[in-house]
């Protein structure tokens, strides 16, 4: 299967229309993301982040972990299917992402699947490379499914800026992972949160610096992560935001700056 580039037009049938509805009530940016890229790119994003909400959702089923683990079970064999060329289960989801999704990424669906089975149990994070594991697993893996998927990207810069993204989106989700008897960060202090957040800004500066990577089309995979340098710099100056779910901008700048980042082809 071939890139989906933008041109190439996939019809949206009920399976498409029921991830678009999915990514809009779960996911609210990324379907503005979606939104804000070529019609012929939202099958592929739509169906990638449909796939990225049920695949967060399998762990938190059940207080069974055997159940979720199951749960996750199910997603990895998904991706051996997609990745074998074989029939894909039906399911909303599933069945768009084997249409749409090329074998040769779907191996990331793995590494996901394994990142997720954390949000099973209740451990922490035993080292800062776990921490980072998980966030490559996780974000750097749709972002690059994304990417490479729509057009020609340079990996390294792509999973560089996923990792902004996906740091700046886990910030975010502090308060709720807490109520949840998680443990999200290896320091949860103001220092802690803010050598985090600059850590996180130095890989988005370091994905920028090699733009030139990165194709026009693949960088509607990247729109998703529009608002993390504002995100990351929030928690930088003041990560006491960051506890109380402070984190982000008003209605305005959030929409003027997808805005701007469609417009101009920048991230």
């Amino acid at each position: 299967m071939t890139a989906v580039r933008p041109g190439r037009r996939m019809q949206f049938d009920t399976d498409l229309t029921a991830c678009a509805e999915l990514v809009q009530q779960s996911d609210p940016d990324r379907f503005l993301a979606t939104m804000a890229a070529p019609v012929s790119a939202r099958p592929l994003l739509f169906s990638l982040y449909a796939f990225n909400i049920e695949l967060a959702k399998a762990p938190w089923a059940s207080q069974e972990s055997m159940i979720a683990e199951m749960r996750v079970q199910w997603w990895r064999d998904t991706g051996a299917e997609i990745s074998e060329g074989k029939p894909v289960r039906r399911h909303f989801v599933a069945t768009p992402l084997g249409r749409c999704l090329r074998p040769d990424l779907a191996g990331c669906i793995d590494a996901m699947a394994e990142a997720r089975r954390w949000d099973i149990y209740k451990e922490p994070f035993e080292s800062e490379a776990e921490f980072d594991s998980y966030i490559n697993r996780t974000s750097g893996a749709l972002m690059w499914m994304a990417a490479a998927s729509l057009g020609d990207a340079d990996e390294a810069a792509v999973r560089d800026f996923a990792y902004g993204a996906g740091v700046a989106n886990w910030l975010r989700a502090i308060p709720e992972l807490e109520a949840q008897k998680r443990i999200p960060l290896l320091d949860g202090t103001h220092a802690g949160v803010q050598a985090l957040a600059a850590k996180a800004l130095r890989k988005i500066k370091s994905a920028r610096s090699r733009r030139s990577k990165v194709s026009k089309e693949a960088g509607y995979g990247l729109l998703a992560g529009w608002q993390a340098e504002t995100i990351l710099k929030q928690a930088l100056r003041e990560p006491e935001r960051v506890a109380q779910g402070a984190l982000g901008q008003s209605e305005f700048r959030r929409r003027a700056g997808l805005m701007w980042n469609a417009a101009t082809g920048r991230w």
